[in-house]
C-alpha cells in the first residue's frame, strides 16, 4: 500500500516521504506506526540529536519516537492523511483524509489537526 521513495517536498539529507502505490480511499488505515515513547524530562537529550524534529508529542507527560515509516510523513497545510494516537495498543495509527492516487506522496499536518496553519517549530526561528 505504501513505499519510501525521494521527495521533492523533503530537504532534508536523505530526501524522503511515503507515497502511495494503490489507490487508497478517504477513511482507509495507511499505517499503523509503533510508539517508543519516553518521559518529557528526558526529550532535553533527544534535542542534542537529530531526533529532535522527528518527536511526537504522546500525552501530556510523554514523547514519542515513531517506528515503521511513521518518522518518514512529510507535513502539508493541505494534507491528504491524518493520524490517531492509539494509547490502547501504542500506535500512531494513519488514515486516508482524501482520496489519495497510487504514486502521490502521503502528507500530514504536522501541528496534529489537519486545519492548525499555524507556524511550524522548526520555522518559528524565522520569523
Amino acid at each position: 500500500m505504501i513505499e519510501i521513495k525521494t521527495s521533492t517536498l523533503s530537504d532534508g539529507e536523505f530526501n524522503r516521504g511515503v507515497f502511495a502505490t494503490e489507490n487508497i480511499k478517504k477513511g482507509d488505515l495507511i499505517h499503523k506506526a509503533p510508539v517508543l515513547s519516553y518521559p518529557n524530562e528526558q526529550h532535553v537529550h533527544i534535542e542534542k540529536t537529530a531526533l529532535d524534529d522527528y518527536a511526537f508529542e504522546y500525552g501530556k507527560n510523554h514523547s514519542a519516537i515513531l517506528l515503521g515509516y511513521g518518522m518518514l510523513f512529510n507535513h502539508s497545510y493541505t494534507p491528504n492523511a491524518t493520524y490517531d494516537i492509539n494509547f490502547d495498543e501504542h500506535t500512531f495509527d494513519f488514515y486516508a483524509y482524501t482520496d489519495i492516487k497510487a504514486g502521490e506522496e502521503i502528507l500530514i499536518n504536522y501541528n496534529g489537526d489537519v486545519d492548525d496553519n499555524d507556524p511550524l517549530w522548526f520555522n518559528k526561528d524565522e520569523e
